[in-house]
């Protein structure tokens, strides 16, 4: 419902009536629309993040992980997960709910990425000064470049905003641009 109708537009009476319960029934569990909306968008991410902590277990060379988190974080824009997201972030300026799980969740995979971009300076494959600056740009470009592909569908192609994750991600460590090729 939330996603097909954004958080803006969504109401309490449309959920309850989509799952066929009262709305005095999800009042009871969430207390609030802002906690409701909070935990829907908590449930919605938990896919990705499932897929995350996978990528996370896989005990790859920081270099495949890097490579794996770069196309698992860009590609959900195949799905409605941007949608949500990009909406959730809107949300979350008059949410505080929703706002502490964007933020956890978002922190989430800036710290998997961080983890990468240490191990690989550690075996010397990345050359990166400050861990947390390149996190930061890295995370920064590929959500801008979400943004353009989901709310401008036709001004950037999936292949292009690859290339350019791919291109920038590579600078950003010192690696030549056919190194993040998969």
């Amino acid at each position: 419902m939330i996603t097909a109708q954004g958080f803006g537009h969504t109401r309490t009476v449309d959920i309850a009536q989509a799952a066929g319960v009262s709305q005095g029934l999800l009042f009871y569990h969430f207390e609030t629309k802002d906690n409701l909306f909070a935990q829907a968008f908590a449930y919605a991410a938990q896919r990705d993040l499932d897929a995350l902590a996978k990528l996370e277990e896989s005990g790859g060379r920081p270099l495949d992980r890097l490579r794996d988190l770069l196309k698992l974080y860009s590609s959900s824009g195949k799905s409605r997960s941007w949608t949500l997201w990009i909406d959730a972030w809107s949300e979350s300026l008059r949410s505080t709910a929703l706002e502490q799980v964007s933020r956890t969740i978002d922190l989430r995979w800036k710290q998997a990425l961080r983890k990468i971009l240490e191990d690989g300076v550690a075996e010397g494959l990345f050359r990166c000064p400050d861990l947390d600056a390149s996190t930061w740009r890295i995370v920064s470009l590929i959500d801008g470049l979400a943004v353009q592909i989901t709310v401008h569908k036709r001004l950037l192609s999936r292949a292009r905003l690859t290339e350019l994750v791919r291109t920038a991600t590579a600078a950003e460590l010192g690696l030549p641009p056919e190194t993040l090729s998969v």
